[in-house]
């Protein structure tokens, strides 16, 4: 992980440099492994004295190592007591690699140096003794180190400390786990003030931004841009079958993707859900007929599991892993020598970052293959390899500092001890995204931490904060400190239950939603680990399972996260549809593309696309607005509530990334005042009013902020008891506190998040009231998919798989589409 490995006769002797800053003792320990010591780490050595600085070099280009070399070589030469350095990084899993890379040139050049690693796994005795006797180096999480700086002695466990490193740090910038160490370091940055900070990254789409968020002030820490090394080889499977015309799983691919597993030493094989790659695996297995060593690897299975996976993977002993996000980040994986991602990759930035697993090494160009799930999808990977090619990464930006979070904060830093509020809101404002926090907004914070707010001020367990006669702020009860510190955290996980064997001592598989457990009867059979499962019974608060020796399970899996196509990939997608041609794709998608032209539009950059035609005994209305799957559910609920109101009589919708599809019984014949930008607010604005997402957001911002607590010292709240007091409390503030702080957060989340209505009022704004209307007779091609969407096509039983496609195949010859296979 740490340097490239690089031909004895072509590594270069630092000491031939009169100039090189790095010790003899390094030079020679890097001239026995036969390594070339990199610009850009002798540049972080040279600046180790700079108040922060951003590192931005390819996977495999020695990164990690240059962000500790100023730390190796400090320690190394002097002599410091306490601790020196400290590691954060998103997973703990990458905190422990690093604790493993690290011993080697630790132990090899005999530094006196003490290496920890602090998680959610270290014993709790471990993490006591860390606070009173530190190491030189301490590698740990954003939760981690808040919980450190919220004891009474964080000043004496961080005296000394003289550089912070963050790794992986566009990933933690797109997220509260990012606000949440932002506001830490600048807890640190005022114990410390002489405290260096260090950003690494090798995916970074704005690095002015991200330099921003790393600085102690508005103006952007310098960058330091390592060369990029050799472009990726990436390209599009090519398979004997042609994708289906909807779905997400690319089980048709499986062949083809066998024959790559055989090709290469070890194969990641990256899909968007746990759900796809629990299935996935399961197919691929019974495909397996070489019987390789194949694993899979997501969040939700057992610890142990994913440990023995890690193990394996790091000794070379699997020619492939199904993984998902769990895998994305900088982990050095062994023998990784090609990458598949299996469905449009939605998300440009995090294609790059699933590419870098291959070939971990500077020298060698990244290898993967595309696979699209389904026809559509052959697009959207087209653009996203041509997106990769001219290192165009997307992103969203951030908006300002979220609340929920601070308020956490706030609490966190009474358990340390009394504070004064100038002084916080002084040192809150140096942090990342809270620049633009106002003192008006910082005291709302404050009062609702003190008393809970307006309508909640008159209940004990919410009067958390007093003030001393000398104006300084502390807890009204020292014991609940034990309590926050129990819930700090921004990770808000869907509500869990594990799942165990019922025989063999109850061995853990992992979890599953509570919501999807709920759905279980004795004897339904489900996915999880890669094995099939059959349910037996709800014991305690887990679910027993025994083994099942059907081949298919009765329901596949749990959900999991999906991803919504970012808005570059989709604008990407709309300036190609607008060429006379597209040799690029296969024949079969540019035929599909060029008979939807024919039929009907494609739709176009700032316009709005809405088809409208009769089908199946239902009248039909399809809305183009490319704006992400969650957007496009949010613009079908209120469409829907529109067209009742106006009389249409909508009976459903189905949506996906780029389109929403709503059936009825009465014809839209005018969709214009449909989607005039005052009519969606409006519709949105009664939607809301009182809706499931608003709760589950309000129950999500209510946790971080520590509203409701779900860790108790006796016994941790089950996801349903939790919902049920979120629901009363919500309740309760929107009939008597409507201004609440956390009612005004809950709206603020669920606009971006589960909503994500600005990525509808982006929409409108790009086609400004430009829609194209299309009346026609029939169903078009490119809405065709559409009718084959989960949730559109109800059919059950054993039959279920050829009654799909015979409906597939009468929807494409409805569609024209009937001989576009090759």
């Amino acid at each position: 992980m740490f340097a490239p490995e690089t031909p004895p006769d072509t590594a270069t002797d630092p000491r031939d440099d009169a100039a090189s800053p790095l010790p003899r003792r390094f030079h020679d320990w890097f001239a026995t492994r036969g390594w070339q010591v990199h610009p850009h780490q002798e540049q972080m050595l040279a600046r180790a004295g700079d108040p922060s600085l951003l590192l931005i070099a390819p996977t495999g280009g020695g990164k990690t190592l240059a962000g500790f070399l100023p730390t190796l070589v400090e320690l190394a030469e002097g002599d410091h007591e306490g601790l020196h350095t400290l590691y954060v990084s998103p997973l703990k899993a990458l905190a422990s690699d690093i604790r493993r890379n690290l011993s080697t040139p630790i132990e090899e050049m005999g530094l006196p140096i003490r290496v920890e690693d602090r998680t959610g796994d270290t014993p709790a005795s471990r993490k006591k003794r860390q606070r009173a006797d530190p190491p030189h180096i301490l590698l740990t999480t954003p939760e981690s180190l808040a919980l450190m700086c919220s004891y009474e002695d964080a000043a004496r466990t961080f005296k000394g400390l003289k550089r912070i490193i963050v790794d992986e740090i566009h990933a933690l910038a797109d997220s509260k786990r990012g606000d949440q160490l932002w506001l830490s370091m600048a807890r640190l940055q005022r114990l410390c003030p002489d405290l260096r900070r260090v950003g690494l990254s090798a995916t970074v789409e704005d690095p002015q931004a991200i330099a921003r968020l790393l600085a102690r002030h508005p103006d952007p820490c310098p960058i330091l841009q390592a060369d990029p090394g050799p472009a990726p080889d990436i390209r599009m499977l090519e398979t004997e079958d042609t994708p289906p015309w909807s779905g997400g799983g690319g089980a048709y691919a499986i062949p083809a993707i066998l024959d790559q597993v055989r090709q290469h030493k070890t194969t990641l094989i990256f899909h968007n859900t746990r759900a796809q790659a629990e299935i996935f695996f399961h197919n691929l297995w019974l495909a397996n007929e070489d019987s390789l060593p194949i694993g899979i690897h997501h969040g939700s299975l057992d610890r142990e599991q994913r440990e023995r996976v890690e193990k394996a993977m790091v000794q070379g002993r699997l020619r492939a892993v199904v993984c998902t996000g769990s895998l994305d980040l900088g982990i050095d994986w062994g023998d990784v020598d090609l990458v598949i991602q299996v469905g449009a990759p939605k998300n440009v930035k995090r294609l790059v970052q699933r590419i870098g697993r291959a070939n971990h090494r500077y020298n060698a160009p990244s290898k993967a293959l595309l696979v699209p799930a389904n026809r559509f999808e052959v697009v959207e990977c087209l653009a996203a390899l041509e997106a990769v090619r001219a290192h165009d990464l997307d992103g969203d930006p951030r908006g300002p500092g979220p609340r929920d979070v601070l308020c956490q904060h706030i609490l966190a830093t009474a358990c340390a001890g009394p504070f004064d509020d100038r002084a916080l809101f002084t040192e809150v404002k140096t942090a990342g995204a809270y620049a633009g926090l106002s003192r008006a907004q910082f005291d709302q914070c404050l009062e609702y931490c003190a008393t809970g707010g307006y309508a909640l001020r008159a209940y004990d367990r919410w009067q958390r904060l007093m003030q001393d006669t000398d104006g300084r702020w502390h807890l009204r009860d020292p014991r609940a400190a034990a309590l926050i510190r129990m819930n700090l955290g921004t990770i808000v996980d869907t509500d869990k239950v594990k799942v165990r064997m019922r025989f063999g001592g109850g061995r853990p598989l992992g979890e599953i939603e509570e919501s999807f457990a709920a759905q279980l009867v004795r004897g339904d059979t489900f996915l999880i680990g890669g094995r099939i499962v059959r349910y037996e019974s709800l014991k305690e608060t887990a679910i027993e399972v025994t083994r099942a020796s059907v081949k298919k399970p009765k329901i596949a899996t749990f959900a999991g996260t999906k991803f919504a196509t970012s808005t570059q990939l989709s604008q990407r997608i709309l300036a190609m549809f607008q060429q006379d041609s597209w040799p690029e794709l296969p024949r079969h998608t540019a035929e599909w593309l060029a008979l939807q032209r024919e039929i009907s539009a494609l739709p176009r950059p700032g316009h709005l696309l809405v088809e409208s035609f009769p089908f199946d005994g239902r009248e039909q209305l399809c809305v183009y607005g490319f704006a992400g799957r969650n957007a496009m559910q949010t613009l079908g609920l209120i469409l829907t509530k529109r067209m009742e109101e106006m009389g249409l009589d909508p009976l459903g919708f189905v949506t996906s990334d780029y389109a929403v599809l709503i059936w009825g019984l009465e014809a839209v014949l005018d969709p214009v005042p449909l989607l005039r930008s005052d009519a969606i607010h409006a519709g949105l604005d009664r939607w809301l009013a009182d809706n499931a997402v608003m709760k589950r957001t309000f129950r999500n911002a209510a946790h971080i902020a520590q509203l409701i607590q779900r860790n108790a010292p006796a016994k941790r709240k089950t996801g349903r008891q939790a919902t049920f007091s979120s629901d009363i409390l919500y309740d309760t503030l929107m009939k008597y506190d409507p201004e609440h702080l956390l009612m005004d957060i809950t709206r603020e989340e669920a606009m971006r998040g589960l909503v994500d209505f600005g990525r509808i009022e982006e929409m409108l704004a790009r086609v400004e009231g430009r829609i194209d209307v299309m009346r026609l007779d029939r169903v078009t091609p490119l809405s065709a998919p559409l009718f084959l969407e989960v949730g559109k096509v109800p059919v059950d039983g054993m039959g279920r798989e050829r009654l799909v496609a015979e409906e597939a195949e009468r929807m494409m010859a409805e569609a024209g589409l009937s001989g576009i296979d090759p």
